[in-house]
């Protein structure tokens, strides 16, 4: 009988380990370390299946690593029988990591909260175990969902382009999800029928039945209520329109880098010009609130020619504007702070500075200045 499951999840790794090969370097005298994230559920359980039958093709070790988030009753035994069973398949090492998951409400709620206990776990694992990789078992599944919450929260292609692939967990460690790419297609029927042929028994978590979580509302009520209604293949079709959104945002991403080479570092702090370091324009407002930016003294902010920016159109420039505040000052501007700032461009009538989070931004002598905001724009 042909295993068709159970081969689509091995070629999905395939394909993702092919990507990883080649950067990926041991320890002196030992193989490349990969450590999956196993929870014994069924899509997790898939994905070590996987890796034990196709690491070593490509001179890598494969191991594994349980999460035991503390949040049920019986978690450590639920943890310990996803650990055997990843020894059963020959995955070593086998690592357990029991952390505290606390809830604020203020950061995003339980679902945030475990999530980034469980990150913390995978890091600190990844690293003392010297893996170059860490597989997650997301599927396109998961991929849909993400990108109906993208699009309930109102964001931009980024969002909407879902969960990535692969991205750098920490320097030196890829985070790599197999089961995401298009072809195979690997839904969590896949994974279970994955499990089933392999002989078996994955752990059904209730957390994923409690519809407390919005991401189990999702899964459960309002997936199946667009397939109601729009008929079969939405999920399927949701996972494609990431796939899209994500080479559209990584072109566009491209090409505002290349915009933000034109920013430069300016001095500021100088007493007898403005806190941007640059005499202010003939037609510029002169900045009525007196407020000192951060670093003042020897801290350096930065600058790009208006006209560079308004030669863009506005998914660029807003790219732009946005990569400059996270590049330099750590700042992560929404959409209304990033259209504040863009105004100064778009359409300027010799106002002030525009204050965002963490930001000063101000037009003087042809250029938009950012430069850090330390306090409230009131003092």
């Amino acid at each position: 009988m042909v295993q068709r499951a159970l081969l689509d999840t091995r070629l999905a790794a395939r394909r993702a380990l092919a990507g990883l090969a080649p950067t990926a370097s041991g320890g002196e005298g030992s193989l490349p370390l990969v450590l999956v994230a196993l929870s014994g559920g069924a899509d997790s359980l898939a994905l070590a299946v996987a890796m034990a039958s196709e690491a070593p093709a490509f001179t890598l070790r494969a191991g594994a690593i349980v999460v035991d988030h503390g949040l049920q009753q019986g978690s450590a035994d639920v943890a310990a029988r996803a650990a055997e069973q990843a020894r059963s398949l020959g995955l070593e090492p086998v690592l357990v990591r029991r952390v505290r998951v606390q809830d604020d409400p203020g950061r995003g709620g339980p679902e945030a909260a475990a999530r980034e206990a469980r990150y913390e776990a995978f890091v600190d694992a990844a690293a003392s175990s010297g893996a170059v990789a860490l597989l997650t078992a997301h599927t396109r599944d998961d991929q849909a969902e993400q990108v109906l919450l993208a699009l309930a929260r109102g964001s931009g292609a980024r969002s909407l382009a879902g969960i990535p692939p692969k991205r750098e967990l920490v320097p030196g460690i890829s985070l790599v999800r197999p089961f995401l790419g298009e072809l195979p297609s690997i839904t969590r029927a896949v994974t279970e029928a994955a499990c089933a042929e392999a002989g078996l028994m994955p752990w059904r978590d209730p957390h994923n039945e409690d519809s407390a979580y919005t991401r189990v509302r999702v899964r459960r009520e309002l997936l199946p209520e667009i397939e109601r209604v729009l008929g079969p293949g939405v999920r399927e079709s949701l996972a494609r329109s990431a796939d899209l959104a994500r080479e559209d945002a990584e072109a566009l991403d491209a090409l505002a880098a290349l915009v933000v080479g034109a920013a430069r570092e300016v001095p500021t702090g100088q007493p007898d010009v403005d806190a941007a370091g640059v005499r202010p324009d003939e037609d510029a407002a002169v900045d009525p609130c007196g407020v000192q930016s951060a670093g003042a003294d020897a801290a350096a902010g930065v600058r790009i020619d208006v006209s560079v920016l308004a030669a863009q159109p506005a998914a660029i420039r807003n790219r732009a504007i946005r990569m400059i505040a996270e590049r330099w000052f750590g700042a992560h501007l929404g959409r209304e702070h990033t259209l504040a700032v863009a105004a100064l461009v778009t359409s300027w009538r010799g106002q002030g500075p525009v204050f965002v989070p963490g930001l000063r931004v101000m037009r003087r002598e042809g250029g938009l200045v950012f430069v850090a905001q330390v306090g409230s724009p009131r003092r």
